[in-house]
């Protein structure tokens, strides 16, 4: 069986989109699954090409036996008409490169940017062959409750068109978070025999309780420093100038830091925030590659994700929850709905209400305080993890559903 997966975002690109889509093509590579890729020259987060693909236009490469198309597109950090530019021409482009990949039996495309459903129905149709449109986010629903765009705008009214139309010309579309399949069959009105679900998950492998890696810690100036991890993208949406100001309320305890592992939008504010707070217990690295994440947890005594409060957060999954409960470490989660719940469910971590540093403060002394928690959080969250998102069951579990419902609507044609 032939899989060909259509994304904007790969590795060595990295953030939840190219973390997941990695994991998902080595699984299927591991169930005896031919996979090819279409995708961008990596760019993202820094806006930029990354080095070796400056003056590229189309790549062809092989790792891990899977065949790579990567092609040039307008690269572009945040948001605006960049950014807008910066899906169109990943969309028009990627045409060259479906035409350079062979005929799959499944095409699935990764969404956002929910433009490349355009392509994605275009060659189903050329192919007839099924279309998994991947959701990952209910875009339009984000920009709006972000504020990019307005509801009743013309862009607005144009982007929940396509939305309807993506929708309604694919063969499944795939949630990624509960609260997303609710609303694809909900709100949405998707028939159920379209939706699918794969959440995101962990390679428990690869995350598990480490050593603590003292070199690295001793590499980064942290020797004595008892850390709380932010790993992955710095954003808008995660409100990471309120861990700031907890950080701020924390100045007295000068063996606690926070260190953030990553790149975005929101890097260079957080920066000057830091620089006008005088904060000396903060530290940016930049972004490494997923394998060398486990080392980074290694050192660390928890885990650290937030959400801001916004109506499309209420469905959401963050990615980087995984890797914390896999590592054996307690996660403070900053926010409410699904991903609040998960935690809670887990019985792996801190809960705190967003936008209120002062809680956030309360809770990393209440954690560190007491080694006996930090200690049973952590065992809870490798356990749940190892029962309910090991990547390796997600792809099984959901290849055997695929596999089904595509078996019953072939049925189903045939007969017709």
């Amino acid at each position: 069986m032939k899989l060909l997966l259509l994304t904007q975002y790969f590795p060595p690109e990295i953030g939840a989109a190219p973390t997941r889509l990695q994991n998902i093509v080595r699984e299927l590579v591991r169930a005896g699954y031919q996979v090819e890729v279409v995708t961008g020259l990596p760019n993202y987060p820094l806006g930029r090409f990354f080095d070796g693909y400056e003056k590229t236009l189309y790549r062809k490469e092989m790792k891990d036996g899977v065949t790579i198309h990567r092609l040039w597109m307008f690269p572009s950090l945040g948001g605006g008409p960049r950014r807008i530019l910066n899906y169109l021409t990943f969309a028009a482009v990627s045409v060259w490169g479906l035409l350079r990949s062979r005929k799959p039996d499944f095409l699935f495309v990764e969404s956002p940017p929910l433009i490349l459903a355009a392509p994605g129905v275009l060659f189903s149709w050329i192919w007839r062959v099924p279309l998994i449109l991947n959701i990952a986010d209910l875009w339009p629903d984000a920009a709006v409750d972000m504020g990019f765009m307005k509801k009743d705008s013309f862009l607005a009214k144009l982007t929940y068109a396509l939305e309807r139309w993506s929708y309604r010309h694919a063969s499944y579309v795939n949630a990624v978070t509960e609260g997303i399949q609710r609303s694809l069959l909900g709100v949405k009105m998707v028939p159920p025999s379209k939706v699918l679900f794969l959440p995101n998950g962990v390679d428990t492998t690869l995350f598990q309780s480490r050593r603590t890696d003292a070199e690295l810690k001793d590499r980064l100036g942290l020797g004595g420093k008892r850390i709380i991890l932010w790993a992955g993208t710095l954003g808008g949406a995660h409100g990471l100038e309120h861990v700031l100001d907890a950080a701020d309320r924390l100045r007295d305890h000068p063996d606690i830091h926070f260190l953030f592992v990553g790149d975005g939008t929101m890097k260079q504010a957080l920066r000057e925030q830091c620089l006008r707070l005088h904060l000396t217990n903060v530290t940016f690295h930049p972004p490494v590659p997923f394998e060398q994440m486990p080392n980074f947890f290694s050192i660390a005594q928890a885990g650290l994700a937030s959400l801001i409060p916004l109506p499309v957060h209420e469905g959401a999954r963050p990615s980087k929850v995984f890797p914390v409960f896999a590592s054996g470490k307690p996660l403070i989660f900053v926010g409410q709905g699904e991903a609040a719940q998960l935690v809670r469910d887990a019985n792996a971590g801190i809960v705190v209400p967003p936008g209120n540093p002062d809680a956030l403060a309360s809770a990393v002394l209440d954690l560190l305080a007491n080694a006996s928690l930090l200690e049973e959080l952590g065992s809870n969250g490798r356990t749940f993890v190892e029962k309910h998102f090991q990547w390796s069951r997600l792809i099984a579990n959901w290849l055997n559903r695929l596999q089904q419902t595509n078996s019953d609507s072939e049925t189903y044609r045939s007969v017709s």
